[in-house]
């Protein structure tokens, strides 16, 4: 995955230039969260200092929120609304991806699936705009 310092969300189709966007309607899948907070205890518990949130190949990564409360419900980010879907559930490659162990560690603490309710930009925090 490739770090932006902006991404473009468009409405019931996905992220400009990812590889899912307009992948099917309605799909559930069109951007996806994950939390820095559980990147760094997963660092912690398996003793990984060389790898970035980038290897779980989730879209955006946030702090201070539980990602799980937000599925089934609208919410908002920097002007852009999106519908918590479901957890994106970990699978076999986090252990390849990321550590041995990973896999299960993520369990119920995947990221969330969401779908994009309006176009908007979300940028980096501290990002002009």
């Amino acid at each position: 995955m490739i770090e932006q310092a902006e991404i473009r969300c468009l409405a019931g189709r996905g992220i400009e230039g990812d590889r899912f966007l307009n992948y099917k309607p309605g799909y559930k899948g069109q951007i996806t969260f994950f939390q820095l907070e559980i990147y760094e205890q997963l660092c912690e518990k398996l003793l990984i200092s060389d790898k970035t949130p980038a290897v779980f190949r989730r879209n955006v990564i946030t702090a201070g929120v539980d990602l799980n409360t937000l599925i089934g419900r609208e919410f908002e980010i920097q002007g852009v609304r999106f519908r918590g879907e479901a957890e994106c559930a970990p699978c076999y490659w986090m252990d390849q991806a990321f550590a041995p162990g990973a896999e299960a560690l993520l369990k119920n603490r995947g990221g969330l699936r969401a779908m994009i309710l309006n176009d908007g930009l979300l940028r980096v925090s501290g990002q002009p705009g």
